[in-house]
């Protein structure tokens, strides 16, 4: 099934978060897809504030590679991860990336064509595409049943 949001400003970004969430149903594994500075981080940082992270995920964990916070809600761990700087499939095996997406935690994935490979067959696909007036477009697309 393939939904459509569109965040028209970073003031409406939240709001669409919630949206988001409620469509994340039993899934764990979500894989942001976009350009450079489309919104991924920006995006991942809502929807772990809706999740209920109290700290402030402000920055992408390019360097540590994975962010681990906990919702305050709920006590559930949420893994951010930013691929973009691995060089190979063997390097997301060093850092145990199988064992974070098998954890039945929710893990968001940047970058996630680095690891295309291993990523579980259930991983929602989610698409950001900035639109000439400044607004972002998501396409989530989750897998078959």
């Amino acid at each position: 099934m393939t939904t459509t949001l569109t965040i028209p400003s970073l003031d409406a970004i939240d709001s669409v978060a919630r949206q988001f969430v409620d469509l994340m149903d039993d899934y764990t594994v979500f894989a942001f897809n976009g350009e450079m500075g489309a919104g991924k981080t920006t995006f991942i940082n809502a929807l772990s504030r809706v999740l209920g992270v109290d700290e402030d995920p402000t920055s992408s964990p390019s360097f540590a590679i994975i962010n681990e916070y906990r919702s305050s809600t709920t006590a559930e761990l949420i893994y951010h991860f930013d691929l973009y700087r691995l060089e190979n499939l063997d390097e997301a095996f060093d850092i145990g990336v199988e064992d974070y997406l098998d954890s039945g935690a929710i893990c968001f994935l940047e970058w996630p064509e680095r690891i295309a490979d291993i990523l579980p067959d259930d991983t929602v696909r989610v698409d950001i595409a900035e639109q000439p007036d400044g607004s972002r477009l998501l396409t989530v697309t989750t897998p078959d049943e």
